[in-house]
């Protein structure tokens, strides 16, 4: 399998497909699952004649379960090892939930300043920030963040069939068509990775301050998000990061989950496609 180790010798796992001429599209995942949750639009857009990259983040999936750096700035790190080994660019880079705040940051730090990135995508992404503060009144209490870090210590593979079952695809609201595949694939790739990793990670998507981030991003920049998020609410994130974002558009969808990109696979390829190509 394809790995990169990074300056501070982790080994990251990364998937690339398609034509090396072809312009890349790299995606970047959410807490606390792997690549394959993007397969969908994987598949899809190299069926478009696109060059799709997107690996697993440090302790996550099949990337090396190194106890330490699970934090944004090392987040944004080993992605850039991934583009430089790959020497993407012109790249639109597409993150969903933790991986739109490694987004923000990668863009911000990385790829705007070497000139590797074109478009930046962010879906039910965390940015700027998630926890409530003084400045930010309307995040969630940090309660709710000790409250994921207790469910995960306790017992790890329950609260990682509790999440899809319920929140993260919608599937607690009422008349929701439950998808029992989708849930055990959350699950899958959850239990792929380190409990420590995961943990850790929790602080990284609540705690993370990424204003400046968004500030700093000048490349054309989507935003989309559910109004129905239950995990990641848009209040505090996507319309405060529209607010921030130079050359920023939103898009909500009325009554999606956060985990849309899998509910609604078919309306967000669209959607996405069309940006790319804009």
């Amino acid at each position: 399998m394809p790995f990169v180790t990074t300056r501070d010798n982790v080994e990251i796992f990364y998937k690339d497909w398609g034509p090396k001429d072809a312009q890349p599209i790299m995606f970047h995942h959410g807490w606390p699952l792997s690549s394959d949750d993007w397969d969908a639009q994987m598949l899809f857009f190299l069926a478009k004649g696109y060059r799709v990259v997107a690996s697993d983040r440090r302790g996550h999936g099949r990337s090396a379960q190194i106890w330490d750096g699970h934090d944004m700035d090392r987040y944004a790190a080993d992605a850039s090892a991934v583009v430089e080994h790959l020497d993407l660019r012109n790249s639109v880079h597409i993150g969903h939930s933790t991986g739109g705040g490694q987004v923000a940051r990668y863009v911000a730090k990385f790829g705007e300043p070497q000139g590797r990135v074109a478009k930046a995508v962010l879906v039910s992404a965390v940015p700027p920030l998630m926890v409530k503060t003084e400045k930010n009144p309307g995040g969630l209490p940090i309660e709710v963040f000790d409250g994921f870090r207790k469910a995960l210590a306790d017992n790890r593979a329950q609260f990682f069939l509790d999440v899809p079952t319920g929140p993260f695809y919608g599937y607690n609201r009422p008349g929701a068509k439950v998808d029992e595949g989708v849930i055990r694939n959350w699950w899958r790739q959850g239990m792929m990775g380190s409990a420590k990793a995961h943990y850790d990670g929790i602080k990284a998507f609540s705690e993370t301050d990424q204003s400046g981030d968004l500030k700093a991003i000048g490349v054309p920049t989507l935003v989309l998000h559910g109004d129905d998020d239950q995990i990641v609410p848009i209040g505090a994130s996507a319309h405060e990061s529209i607010k921030l974002l130079k050359n920023g558009t939103l898009k909500v969808y009325p009554g999606y989950p956060h985990g849309m990109l899998t509910t609604h696979a078919e309306v967000l390829n669209a959607d996405l496609l069309a940006f790319v190509q804009s």
